[in-house]
C-alpha cells in the first residue's frame, strides 16, 4: 500500500493492500493529513533534493552473459546488462573486432528501478567466428 499524491488516496497492489487502502481512504482526516504532507514536506524539500541529486551521477555496473537465443538466424546471443546508473541517458553498443555492430542487435529502453537508478539490456545475436573479439561498449556521463 502507498499513498499516491497523484490521485490523493492510498493505493493497494495486493488483495490485502486494496482492503487496507479502502479502509484508510474512508478516513477523511487521514487523507487530509497525507495530502498536506505533499505540500509541507515534499514540495518544501524538492528544491533541496533536486540540487543535491540532479547534479550527481552514478557509474553503471555492467554484466555480460552468453545465452541461447530463443530462435532466429544465429546460434549464439550475448546480453549486455547495465545496472544502477544515473542519470538516465546512456548509450550501449557492440563492437565486433573493433567495428561497430548495428544488425542483429535489440535493446530495451532505459528501465527505471524506482530508486532513481536505471537499467538497460542489449542483446546481440551472432554466429561465432574463431579468434574474434566482441565487446559491449557503454557510454555514460559518469564514465
Amino acid at each position: 500500500v502507498r499513498f499516491s499524491s497523484s490521485v490523493g488516496q492510498h493505493v493497494g497492489y495486493t488483495e490485502y493492500g486494496v482492503k487496507n487502502a479502502d479502509y484508510w481512504n474512508k478516513d477523511a482526516g487521514e487523507l487530509a493529513a497525507m495530502r498536506a504532507q505533499k505540500e509541507t514536506y515534499c514540495q518544501h524539500n524538492i528544491g533541496i533534493w533536486y540540487s543535491n541529486i540532479l547534479t550527481k551521477s552514478a557509474e553503471p555496473y555492467v554484466f555480460l552473459s552468453s545465452v541461447t537465443p530463443p530462435g532466429g538466424k544465429h546460434p549464439s546471443m550475448l546480453v549486455c546488462s547495465v545496472f544502477d546508473f544515473y542519470p538516465k541517458q546512456i548509450r550501449v553498443g557492440w563492437l565486433r573486432d573493433g567495428q561497430e555492430v548495428s544488425s542483429d542487435v535489440t535493446s530495451t529502453d532505459e528501465l527505471a528501478d524506482g530508486d532513481w537508478y536505471y537499467q538497460v539490456h542489449s542483446h546481440l545475436e551472432y554466429t561465432p567466428r574463431s579468434g574474434e573479439k566482441i565487446s559491449c561498449v557503454v557510454e555514460h556521463a559518469s564514465l
